[in-house]
């Protein structure tokens, strides 16, 4: 069953973010009954790295020596990178079993796909829930960071939460697009191995990336999750000029997945 109609095409701008208004008040309404599991859910993992990383091996590295003599402590220079991976697994996790448990189980997709809206607004809905779910989580690592370091602005700065809303529909984006894809849960899996779990200990989120042989380096610097991670630590502890180009890179990659996704929900069929 294809979502491809021509009235879709021709859909104004106000049209297209009303319906994904929408689509999104359809996903908040699930979402608001499991606020607290959700905002808890990516929790465990961060809290983890906190103490074993940041609490543990981190006592044996000085600022000046494997990082900047900028940060007060490697604690200090791992939590904006908390934040980062937080957001990304569940924007990513969270929209893609969303979509997957529409498709695979509950069978209310094929609904979804014959609404009189234009195939944009069907990925814009998905992907503001998948923004909403990951700052439900980065929220709760925040307040975890706040209290480390008692640096309540460092956190709560316009320039950090743009690049945290940008991180968060960057990887809901990458899950709208892995949900509408997969045909099972397995496979799911698969991309979280693949993609996921790399990506949290390449992104420059336990490392300065700057610190890296070039080769790697390069690697490093074609991760969406390493600009959200550099982006947030410059943000946080004001490290360098401003990050800007963070910024562009993300609202570009969150643009292109726009476009691949509404492509997809397209010419989409189940």
């Amino acid at each position: 069953m294809t979502a491809t109609l021509p009235s879709r095409r021709r859909a104004s701008l106000s049209t297209i973010w009303q319906d994904s208004l929408t689509v999104f008040w359809g996903d908040w309404l699930d979402l608001r009954a499991r606020v607290a599991q959700v905002a808890a859910s990516g929790l465990i993992s961060p809290l983890i790295y906190i103490v074993a990383f940041g609490l543990g091996l981190g006592s044996s590295i000085q600022p000046g020596t494997s990082i900047s003599s900028d940060y007060g402590s490697y604690l200090e220079f791992i939590l904006p990178g908390m934040v980062a991976l937080s957001s990304m697994a569940i924007s990513f996790g969270g929209t893609t079993f969303s979509i997957c448990g529409e498709r695979l189980f509950s069978k209310t997709f094929e609904e979804m796909l014959l609404l009189p809206v234009h195939p944009l607004a069907l990925h814009l809905g998905k992907i503001m829930a998948g923004i909403l779910r990951g700052i439900m989580t980065s929220g709760s690592v925040i307040l975890v960071a706040i209290l480390f370091t008692g640096k309540v602005w460092s956190f709560l700065n316009p320039m950090f939460w743009l690049i945290l809303i940008l991180n968060c529909a960057v990887f809901a984006g990458i899950g709208v697009i892995t949900g509408l894809r997969v045909k099972s849960l397995e496979s799911v899996s698969l991309y979280n191995n693949f993609l996921i779990v790399p990506m949290s200990f390449l992104g420059a989120t336990f490392f300065d990336p700057m610190t890296l042989p070039p080769a790697l380096k390069a690697v490093v610097y074609c991760l969406p999750l390493t600009y959200a991670t550099t982006g947030l630590r410059a943000a946080a502890y004001g490290t360098g000029p401003a990050p800007w180009l963070n910024v562009a890179i993300l609202f570009v990659l969150a643009l292109g997945l726009c476009w691949a996704g509404a492509h997809q929900f397209s010419n989409q069929q189940d």
